[in-house]
């Protein structure tokens, strides 16, 4: 088959800006371990929107294509190249990916942790104007490079559960694994009300949680938490959140408190509501440096305090594990906006920034399909 030699993608070439429409080059040779894939749906994320904002942000990574959650169509593929698992991959096969890591690092070959790596790279941090130009799913086609970790997905996960894994699913799963779990029948306290805080619901719930309560705004956000086992919510409009969660816990506090909010405030907030000998695990706070707290209440309360850095292809593979285990247990459609096309992807991300949805879906197909419905 001819393969295509340009793509279309939405890049971002400036913070805050409308993302740009453009024809970006393909390869005209696929490598040994790579393949060329055609975007089925991109789910858009957190870090998306930091990107875009302005908030992330470090010299030269600009322009570039967003997009870091997605699943697509193989279209062709390079000599012996295979999912994570060594499943030979050809085209046709539905598949997600997550970031290219080297295997011979530190990280890599000591600590056994490719999260750790250092020459760890991420689809959608490729500048657009530079050779492979489109890795990320904002576009039409996105080139997987070889040392990009693939799995090849299970009919029975959707398109947009898989690409959600990609990232918000398995970062979640990741930092209820550093931790060590939920005992059961403890109370959980989840800072944050986006998909991440949302998704870390249903997994506190699912774990044996006896109470869990969700902390954040705004009302909606908050409303959707209690459909994914929230017993009860906290809004960050209501006052001192310390105050509340310990009235809800009986002046117990939270066995395990869990950061997926980021807000400065977080840290002391959390040694306030945990409960003695409690857990705190910090995930969402990656911005600037947080308000202090003060170390003799993590001495006096004798807590654990955890980080957890995003995740990898083990946790990927997990969360896609957990979407056939759990399929029926919440209304996880719920979680995702009505799809649109790669023209109204900006607007998405401006809505997602005003904390207008939980979880915008682009399908590229989608621009398509209106052109021709337009020209019938």
């Amino acid at each position: 088959m001819t393969l295509p030699t340009h793509t279309r993608a939405a890049v971002l070439t400036a913070h805050g800006e409308p993302l740009e429409l453009q024809d970006l080059p393909l390869p005209a040779e696929i490598e040994p371990g790579a393949a060329l894939v055609r975007i089925g749906v991109s789910t858009l994320c957190g870090t998306d929107i930091e990107i875009w904002s302005g908030k992330m942000s470090f010299p030269g990574m600009l322009p570039m294509v967003l997009g870091h959650e997605m699943v697509g169509e193989i279209v062709a593929v390079g000599a012996g190249t295979v999912d994570a698992l060594g499943r030979p991959l050809a085209p046709g096969d539905r598949i997600g990916w997550s970031e290219s890591t080297c295997g011979r690092c530190f990280g890599c070959v000591v600590l056994r942790e490719p999260v750790h790596c250092t020459s760890r790279g991420y689809g959608f941090l490729q500048r657009s104007d530079v050779p492979p130009f489109a890795t990320a799913g904002l576009a039409d086609y996105a080139y997987v490079t070889p040392g990009a970790a693939k799995l090849r997905l299970p009919d029975a996960v959707k398109d947009t559960w898989a690409s959600m894994a990609g990232c918000a699913a398995k970062t979640v799963l990741r930092a209820f694994d550093r931790m060590g779990g939920v005992r059961t029948g403890s109370r959980v306290a989840v800072q944050g009300s986006g998909a991440l805080g949302i998704f870390a619901t249903a997994v506190a719930k699912i774990s044996g949680a006896a109470q869990v309560i969700t902390i954040g705004a705004p009302a909606s956000r908050l409303e959707l938490a209690r459909r994914f086992g929230a017993d009860a919510v906290v809004d960050l409009a209501g006052g001192n959140t310390v105050e509340q969660v310990l009235e809800l816990t009986g002046g117990h506090g939270a066995d395990h408190v869990f950061d997926f909010a980021g807000a400065a405030s977080v840290g002391p907030e959390a040694i306030g509501m945990a409960a003695l000998r409690g857990t705190f695990t910090v995930v969402g706070s990656t911005g600037p440096q947080g308000d202090a707290f003060p170390l003799s209440a993590v001495m006096g309360k004798e807590l654990t305090i955890t980080g957890s850095l995003n995740g990898d292809i083990a946790d990927y593979a997990r969360s896609i594990a957990f979407f056939e285990a759990f399929a029926d247990r919440y209304p996880w459609d719920d979680l995702f906006s009505a799809p649109v096309g790669l023209a109204d992807a900006s607007a998405k991300i401006a809505s997602m920034d005003r904390l207008g949805e939980v979880k915008a879906v682009i399908d590229p197909r989608l621009d398509a399909a209106s052109s021709t419905e337009a020209a019938a």
